[in-house]
């Protein structure tokens, strides 16, 4: 049993059962418990045995008449067809709720649950504020709740959790307003995807009666959460709870009664239970909506994909059995797609992570769980170890700086062995870029020179030759030109040659004086061939003269059309430079280029 606050010298008892055995003295049998009001207002509550269904009837009067409201509620099941707009099945702001939260969570009355009311509803002049008061003041108070409910140990892990729903009840009840208790099946702590749910109900919640409508609202879950082992409560307001849009409610909350789903048609309690799990949190980050909508996948040829749809930009990752690797996702403007190829057949948990975009802090929150089954794999898509969540350009990459990729897809096919990606870039930036792949022992300074970079006045081309064939990683970083800091890293490709004759070599070796608006026209490759003459193209602005050193030194003559063009021979060398004369009146040669040539 627990107790309240006397009410005119008497005990308001409610029964709640436990986890563990309560002695039945003095009732073995069902009971009942009536406490009324000054307006004669009446709440009655069952005392079951724990065998059976505990039920919460309820009757008000209110000044002339009395309505019973455990009757047929189909004449107030409503259709609420969710827009996407709100979260609420009612307009709430709650910006104007902020000085009648804060003055709920001050009151603190204990001489009477009536007194306890009164306080609550002084700032209140509606229903919807008298509801708000008094659901804000359970979901903060509920661990102050014990000591007025009761004191046995062994009931206290039940009064914390469940009693909350039926405290709203009671004290909504003498507020006048209408309120039911509902119980059915929900998809709390403990649950398990693809679960299936018999017997009892294991959830108690509310219903509401405002402005011609019922409404739905959870302060058990509002007020906290239990961890798995239903062992510790944490308490932490949730603001989701209340009000929640039907169509959303219905998400986790499956009552008993099919009519307090308040939706047309019901749900069935097979959709209940094969439906994906959109936490309260799913929500409240501005989440709309995820592909596939059942928690279990089937992979198709070795691949599962998934898709969230959001309201803005938002940050994503994800984890596949804990770790995140065989995985492929990409931002979208208003959401993510997600490629999963699970690299062993069985069954695998999916989580996928959220965060804003502006977001202070990088804690990713867990928005969804999926469980993968696997009857096949595709050992062709296996990533490298160094590609980096989210693949590809984005509106993250633009707001970096990157617009209008000429790929906007993550993934660059190449046959040859040769691609190009370009970009418009904003004001002030300096790019780095470096090529990564699991089979290479590429050094850090040849991972960046199997990619050049050409600028074009506010364009950029990433001119990118591969040392094999294979799945290479193209790592994107950027700094403003201004900081001497460090590139920050931006975002990244994944290029993918099967040619396994492609060999490229390296492009040459640039030194500091070689200027961004320089560029390569030939030679490309880094290694000459020995005893050749080598045809040499070069654009290059600003320079008095130009130099070619071999073994001799061949000058570069300027053609009409801006380019420094001529011929050099490799014999008898190793190295060949080339270098550049800035200021005709100085004899000061700086080196620009440097390439290998070719041993006989």
């Amino acid at each position: 049993s627990a107790r309240l606050p006397s009410r005119r010298g008497t005990e308001m008892f409610f029964f709640i059962q436990s986890g563990q055995q309560v002695p039945r003295e003095p009732y073995e049998q069902t009971q009942a418990v009536t406490s009324y009001s000054n307006e004669g207002t009446q709440v009655t509550v069952e005392i079951h045995p724990r065998d059976t269904t505990p039920q919460l009837l309820k009757k008000l009067s209110f000044g002339k008449g009395t309505a019973l409201l455990d009757k047929n509620i189909s004449s107030f099941g409503k259709s609420y067809p969710w827009d996407k707009s709100s979260l609420k099945s009612m307009p709430v702001d709650l910006q104007q709720f902020e000085k009648l939260d804060a003055y709920a969570l001050k009151v603190n009355v204990k001489n009477s649950v009536e007194e306890l009311v009164t306080a609550l509803l002084k700032q209140a002049r509606t229903d919807l504020e008298k509801v708000r008061a008094i659901w804000m003041w359970i979901c903060h108070h509920i661990g102050r709740l014990r000591p007025w409910i009761d004191r046995a140990s062994n009931c206290i892990k039940w009064l914390k959790i469940e009693v909350s729903c039926y405290i709203l009840l009671f004290l909504l009840s003498i507020a006048g307003i209408q309120c039911m208790k509902l119980s059915g099946y929900s998809k709390g702590y403990g649950y398990k995807m693809g679960q299936t749910f018999t017997g009892d109900s294991d959830h108690t919640w509310n219903a509401v009666y405002l402005d011609g409508r019922w409404h739905l609202l959870d302060s058990t879950w509002g007020s906290g959460s239990v961890d798995d082992s239903f062992s510790k409560f944490t308490f932490r307001y949730n603001e989701f709870y209340f009000l929640t849009h039907p169509a959303l409610f219905i998400n986790n909350h499956f009552p008993d009664n099919s009519n307090w789903q308040l939706l047309k048609p019901a749900l069935a309690l097979k959709d209940f239970e094969n439906n994906m799990l959109h936490n309260s949190t799913f929500y409240t980050l501005g989440l709309l909506a995820a592909h596939p909508a059942t928690g279990v996948i089937q992979t198709v040829n070795g691949k599962a994909a998934i898709s969230v749809d959001c309201r803005s930009s938002m940050l994503f990752t994800f984890k596949l059995k804990g770790i995140q690797e065989h995985g492929l996702m990409t931002l979208r403007k208003h959401g993510m797609t997600l490629e999963v190829y699970p690299q062993k057949t069985g069954s695998h948990k999916l989580q996928i992570f959220a965060k804003p975009s502006k977001a202070s802090e990088d804690v990713y929150n867990c928005v969804l769980e999926y469980v993968l089954e696997c009857k096949s794999v595709d050992k062709s898509m296996r990533f490298p170890k160094d590609l980096h969540q989210p693949v590809g350009p984005s509106w993250f990459s633009e707001r970096q700086g990157f617009l209008r990729p000429s790929h906007p897809n993550p993934i660059i096919h190449t046959n040859d062995g040769r691609c190009s990606v370009t970009f418009t870039l904003g004001k002030d930036i300096s790019v780095l870029a470096s090529l990564h792949s699991d089979n290479s022992s590429l050094t850090e300074d040849m991972r960046r020179r199997h990619i050049m970079q050409i600028h074009r006045g506010n364009q950029i081309e990433l001119k990118i030759h591969l040392p094999h064939a294979g799945n290479f990683v193209l790592k994107i970083y950027a700094k403003k030109k201004s900081d001497p800091g460090n590139y920050d890293y931006i975002f990244n490709y994944l290029i993918s040659c099967l040619n396994t004759e492609v060999k490229w070599p390296a492009f040459p070796q640039s030194y500091s004086k070689w200027a961004e608006d320089y560029e390569i026209l030939e030679p490309l490759s880094s290694l000459l061939p020995a005893n050749r003459n080598v045809q040499f193209k070069l654009k290059l602005h600003g320079i008095a003269k130009v130099l070619v050193q071999a073994d001799n030194t061949y000058p570069l003559t300027r053609s009409r059309d801006g380019y420094w063009q001529g011929t050099c021979n490799t014999s008898g060398c190793t190295e060949v430079f080339v270098m550049v004369h800035e200021n005709a009146n100085h004899s000061f040669y700086s080196h620009v280029l440097k390439y290998e040539v070719e041993t006989q």
